[in-house]
């Protein structure tokens, strides 16, 4: 009885502790966004192709990641159909041309970012929830 109790105790803790930790969403919305697309290089970047962004995140290999308007704060999470199997990117970037509805999805190579063209896509993006501090 009394190993139960600590098991139930230590997992109830456990989750408490798991929740605190993960990041909370509200709620997706849904955006149509005019999606382009950008690799590292002197054509897609400018003098900026050092292959750090404007976050501050060092480019390395597998990187999927997307460059949005300042309205989007970096981390903000966004799911774009067909690129990186559907799942979560964060915005990690930013660009002269990307304002309003547009966002930029990263490739490593031109001609990946060139494959992809220009979609007009129902973006989904977290938002946040906000914590009630006491």
């Amino acid at each position: 009885m009394i190993k139960t109790l600590m098991l139930i105790h230590i997992l109830v803790i456990s989750s408490l502790i798991l929740s605190i930790n993960k990041p909370q969403h509200k709620e997706w919305e849904t955006i149509r966004m005019r999606v382009t697309a950008y690799c590292p290089c002197e054509k897609c970047c400018g003098r900026y192709s050092d292959g750090i962004t404007a976050s501050g995140h060092r480019i390395g290999k597998g990187d999927v990641f997307v460059a949005a308007d300042k309205r989007f704060s970096f981390g903000t999470k966004m799911i774009i159909l067909g690129y990186n199997n559907n799942l979560p990117v964060k915005v990690l970037d930013r660009g002269r041309a990307i304002q309003g509805n547009r966002i930029d999805v990263f490739f490593h190579t031109h001609k990946e970012a060139l494959q992809w063209g220009v979609k007009y896509i129902d973006v989904r993006v977290s938002k946040p929830k906000k914590l009630r501090r006491n």
